[in-house]
């Protein structure tokens, strides 16, 4: 495929950079105003260029990584310049069916919303789509399945999409420099502690993956009675560990909506 991203910013490189490393015969343009801070993906063999409109009718697919404010006049530029375009959406609130309002009937709008882990291959990509539209779809949903995964949604969810994966990954992090900085407390330096952290968590998250099971399930693998583990989570519930979390995701949807 010719993959054309509009919109050189975290996500926009990140999702470069995994078609890069983790799938072939697949060719990459990203564009964006000010080039300095991607020039490192020409190591890569992306292609990068301040022109919206460079090669694009050669694209199979059009991906739109930038801020809602700038849509109206990035398809004003590139619409004249392209015909029968998959253009993948990653634009927080842009609704389908608006964007294909805007595009026309020429070309299929799909809604993506990946995360920056993208770039290794460890994208949760919600994906949405009117069935029309589904054929020309796939070839969209399997470029990113090769970035992680790539679950297709119904579109109402996609907002929550946004909080559960991309927002996620920040609450994630949180998580383990939490971890970490308990880690320092009871006698490890922070980079050891950091190198515990998210090695435990990378290894809780492939065994739920891998097992398709209920995180209790595992949680009960290392708990005993009367043990370390027990008592640890019980003191995290009783300062609201679950319930924190819970309402945090569920506060940052609210912002999402507005």
């Amino acid at each position: 495929m010719k993959v054309h991203i509009i919109g050189g910013g975290n996500l926009g490189a990140s999702i470069a950079i995994g078609i890069a490393k983790f799938t072939t015969n697949n060719q990459v343009t990203v564009t964006r105003r000010n080039l300095a801070p991607i020039s490192h993906l020409k190591e890569l063999g992306i292609q990068i260029t301040t022109d919206n409109t460079s090669n694009i009718q050669e694209a199979d697919v059009v991906i739109l990584t930038i801020k809602p404010y700038q849509v109206d006049t990035v398809l004003a530029e590139i619409l004249p310049a392209i015909s029968n375009k998959v253009i993948a959406s990653a634009v927080s609130g842009l609704s389908i069916e608006n964007l294909q309002n805007k595009i026309g009937g020429d070309h299929s709008a799909i809604r993506i919303m990946p995360n920056i882990a993208a770039q290794f291959g460890a994208s949760a990509t919600c994906i949405a789509f009117h069935e029309k539209n589904k054929e020309k779809a796939q070839a969209t949903v399997a470029l990113f399945q090769a970035l992680g995964t790539a679950p297709i949604i119904d579109e109402k969810l996609m907002d929550a999409a946004t909080v559960l994966a991309a927002s996620g990954t920040a609450f994630a992090l949180r998580y383990i420099r939490a971890s970490m900085q308990a880690g320092i407390e009871i006698g490890f330096d922070w980079q050891t502690a950091l190198a515990i952290s998210a090695q435990t968590v990378k290894g809780a998250a492939e065994m739920l993956l891998e097992e398709k099971g209920h995180p209790e399930q595992l949680i009960d693998r290392v708990t005993t009675p009367q043990g370390c583990t027990i008592a640890g989570l019980n003191e995290m519930e009783l300062h609201g560990f679950s319930s924190s979390l819970i309402k945090g995701i569920k506060t940052s949807l609210k912002q999402i909506k507005g």
